[in-house]
């Protein structure tokens, strides 16, 4: 009895471990080559932005995480834009188009928005389905970090900064 009792404690020991280590891992994923398209009709080729950091965050207008992270992403591009970071937030491809651009003006957000009207990026950046999915990619071109649901504003910082240095 006491060696399946000590069994499963190390196997609880090693599922934990696992799960940190998967959620601090970089994932080095190449991004996929996309080429996004803004609502002011701007075309943004992701692999002319390698040198510099990018996020890409996933988001709908009715998704109340979405809207909650609306104001950590602005400050982040606030603070680092003039830096080199460069922010896309895709809107899935069941948000009407006119509720995203009513709420880029209402919101006055000042990042690139980009519609994904036939889910061809949310493919791309392995099937997206829920919101917010947010994506660092670093300077030379990898996912160095996936989140789905808010990700963390400190660490997200820290991640920026470390690849603006």
């Amino acid at each position: 009895m006491k060696i399946k009792y000590r069994l499963l404690g190390l196997l609880i020991i090693g599922l934990i471990l696992t799960a940190l280590w998967l959620s601090f891992a970089k994932t080095n994923t190449p991004a996929p080559d996309v080429t996004f398209t803004t609502i002011t009709g701007k075309k943004i080729a992701l692999q002319k932005l390698h040198g510099k950091p990018v996020i890409v965050t996933f988001w709908a207008t009715d998704c109340p995480g979405c809207i909650k992270e609306i104001p950590h992403l602005i400050d982040l591009y606030t603070d680092y834009h003039d830096r080199g970071l460069e922010m896309i937030a895709v809107a899935m491809y069941y948000d009407p188009p006119n509720h995203v651009v009513a709420m880029t003006k209402a919101r006055q957000l000042p990042y690139n928005v980009a519609l994904d009207i036939t889910a061809q990026h949310a493919l791309a950046f392995g099937r997206v389905m829920l919101t917010p999915t947010t994506f660092l990619i670093t300077p030379d071109g990898l996912i160095g970090l996936q989140t789905t649901g808010a990700f963390d504003f400190s660490d997200m910082k820290t991640r920026i900064e470390s690849s603006l240095n």
